[in-house]
């Protein structure tokens, strides 16, 4: 299989994997299995592990802040909106192409919808639609068609009127720049090159958020439940690497969006092209029908647009928001690519989606 779909998950970096093997061993190969609440020898190193791992995601955020585990961004994003919505009742607003996980949380909160232009990037912030006393959610790049929204212009307009500004940096973190102004960001480890199942909330200082979950006194008393300092591991060293690894991915991916650009003339790239992170590649092509091209390239991995949504048979949220009329949307495709996608590999993928184009007539 190509996998040409990095915007749903990333391939697990074996430096990830050896990272979490000794928090996984149990009696007879090491004392990794301990509960990291546990004040023994084996709890005490569990607990370090964790804080190393803290530390290493930390680096790569905002100064001023602090990070707390969660299951993955979805959990991070529905603390900071609904539980965030207690402490700050002026009400809500966010961008009509938010992820689902916020966009499903912005929805029961009756919020303001904030709007975008037809190349998918937020217009200028409207003084009128920003809540005074509330919270603003606003993505940094959006998962569907990689747009680089203007965070720090909203967290400007939301501070001017004592709102908090959340930002989904999922698609964002450890790949461009970290928006300033932001109170609360959100991020998972899977996108990066890390394990499922963990990501986290970065709360800045001074923040009141009330806690997630009660019934333990883990993570500073903020979210219960014995954490897993091997996801943690494998999240830390997937952050750390990223770190090093910035220049490095950011040109490699650059090399590749030319490669993409030169072999796909014909098709129309949904969204900017300047303000957008280059390791996302949505397009279309009159004729086509997405979904058969899915089945008729199966030996390569793409998507119609979100991974949470694919299987909805919906149109993109993103795309209806960005005026994208029906016909256009159902005739796009989402490609994906980053640190371990080779040359090749991107090539020899696009020329099975070419191939399956013509399928349907389209050359």
């Amino acid at each position: 299989m190509i996998y040409l779909d990095y915007q749903a998950t990333t391939p697990l970096a074996p430096e990830a994997r050896a990272a979490m093997l000794r928090w996984l061993e149990g009696p007879g190969e090491g004392d990794g299995f301990a509960n990291p609440s546990s004040t023994h020898k084996g709890g005490r190193a569990a607990a370090a592990a964790v804080e190393v791992a803290r530390d290493q995601v930390a680096a790569l955020l905002p100064k001023g802040g602090r990070v707390f585990f969660t299951s993955g961004a979805t959990e991070a994003l529905n603390w900071a909106l609904l539980r965030g919505a207690e402490v700050m009742p002026g009400g809500v607003a966010g961008l009509s192409i938010e992820h689902a996980a916020s966009l499903q949380c912005l929805e029961r909160l009756h919020a303001i919808v904030l709007p975008v232009d037809s190349e998918g990037v937020a217009l200028p912030p409207d003084p009128a639609l920003i809540p005074e006393n509330g919270i603003v959610a606003a993505m940094l790049v959006n998962n569907e068609v990689g747009t680089i929204q203007p965070v720090a212009e909203y967290a400007a307009a939301a501070h001017a009127k004592n709102s908090l500004l959340l930002c989904d940096a999922v698609q964002g973190f450890g790949r461009v720049e970290m928006p300033e102004g932001a109170d609360l960001i959100a991020i998972s480890a899977h996108k990066i090159h890390g394990p499922k199942g963990i990501g986290a909330l970065w709360i800045k200082d001074g923040i009141d958020l009330p806690p997630l979950m009660f019934g333990g006194a883990q993570e500073q008393g903020m979210r219960s439940g014995t954490v897993s300092p091997a996801l943690c591991a494998g999240f830390g060293a997937a952050a750390a690497l990223a770190a090093e690894r910035l220049d490095e991915d950011a040109a490699h991916v650059e090399r590749l969006w030319s490669l993409a650009r030169d072999m796909l003339p014909e098709w129309t790239i949904n969204g900017a092209v300047d303000a957008r992170y280059h390791g996302n590649l949505n397009i279309r092509r009159e004729g086509v029908n997405g979904l058969r091209l899915m089945s008729d390239a199966r030996n390569v991995a793409f998507s119609l647009g979100s991974a949470c949504g694919s299987g909805s048979g919906k149109v993109s949220h993103v795309l209806r928001a960005m005026g994208v009329n029906e016909a256009d949307a159902r005739a796009s495709i989402r490609l994906g690519w980053g640190r371990y996608t080779s040359e090749q590999e991107l090539r020899d993928g696009l020329i099975a989606i070419k191939d399956a184009a013509r399928l349907q007539g389209v050359n």
